[in-house]
C-alpha cells in the first residue's frame, strides 16, 4: 500500500478523536466548575464531595479509571441487579471529563482565592449577597485568569484520548494501529500519527487563546 492509501482511515479516527476532545473537554470544564467552587463552600457535605472527588480522580491512574469504567462497572452493576455497560464513547467522554474536571477544579479554586480581597469588601459595601459577589465580581475576574491552564488541559486531554483505543473505540490511535498491523509499516504510520495528533493540538491551542482573548475582552467590557 502507498502510505497516502492511509488517510482515509486515519482522517475517520481523528473525527473520534476530535468528538472525544470536545465533549470530555465541555463535561471536564463543568465540572471543574461546580467542583472547584464546591471546594470553597461554606457547607461541609458539599465541600467534602468535592475533596474526594478532586483527590479521587487527581490521585489515580486514567487508564485505570477508563479500564474501571468499561470492564469494572457493569461487574459492579450485575452484582446489584442494574445494567450499568457503557457504550465505548460514553466511557471514553466520562473517563477523560472526570479526570480533567479534577485538574480544572484546581485551577478554579486558585484563580478564585487568587481575586483580591479588597473586591469582596467593596461587594459588602454595596449591599451585595454572597452569591451577587460570586457571579458579578468575583467570576468575571477569577475566569481570565484561568484560560492560560485551561488551554494547556484541552490539548493534554487531546493527547489522553489516545488511551481509549484500548478499550477498541476506533479512534486516531486504534485506526493507525489496525493499519500497522496489516501492512507493517510502522515508521510511516507512527510519523503520520504524530503529525495528527501535532497539527490538532496546533488548532486547539489556537482557539484556545483566541478564546482567551475573547474572555480579556469580556472583563474589560464589564470593567
Amino acid at each position: 500500500m502507498h502510505w497516502t492509501e492511509y488517510f482515509p482511515a486515519l482522517m475517520e479516527g481523528a473525527w473520534v478523536t476530535i468528538q472525544l476532545t470536545a465533549y470530555s473537554t465541555i463535561l471536564g470544564a463543568i465540572l471543574a466548575f461546580a467542583f472547584g467552587l464546591g471546594k470553597l463552600s461554606s457547607n461541609i457535605a458539599i465541600k467534602s464531595i468535592s475533596v474526594a472527588y478532586i483527590e479521587v480522580f487527581r490521585g489515580t491512574s486514567l487508564l485505570v479509571q477508563l479500564f474501571w469504567l468499561y470492564f469494572a462497572l457493569p461487574i459492579a452493576g450485575m452484582a446489584i441487579g442494574l445494567d450499568l455497560r457503557l457504550p465505548p464513547v460514553l466511557a471514553g467522554v466520562l473517563a477523560l471529563g472526570l479526570n480533567i474536571g479534577a485538574y480544572g477544579a484546581e485551577v478554579v479554586r486558585g484563580a478564585i482565592q487568587a481575586v483580591h480581597k479588597d473586591q469582596y469588601e467593596a461587594a459588602r459595601a454595596l449591599n451585595f449577597t454572597p452569591r451577587q459577589a460570586l457571579w458579578n465580581i468575583t467570576i468575571p475576574q477569577a475566569v481570565p485568569e484561568m484560560m492560560p491552564s485551561f488551554g494547556n488541559l484541552a490539548v493534554q486531554n487531546l493527547k489522553d484520548t489516545a488511551l481509549v483505543s484500548l478499550i477498541s473505540l476506533g479512534d486516531l490511535t486504534f485506526r493507525a494501529e489496525q493499519i500497522r498491523n496489516f501492512t507493517q509499516d510502522s515508521t510511516t504510520i507512527y510519523s503520520m500519527l504524530l503529525l495528527t495528533y501535532f497539527g490538532m493540538a496546533l488548532v486547539l491551542t489556537a482557539l484556545m487563546r483566541a478564546l482567551e482573548a475573547y474572555v480579556g475582552r469580556w472583563r474589560a467590557v464589564r470593567s
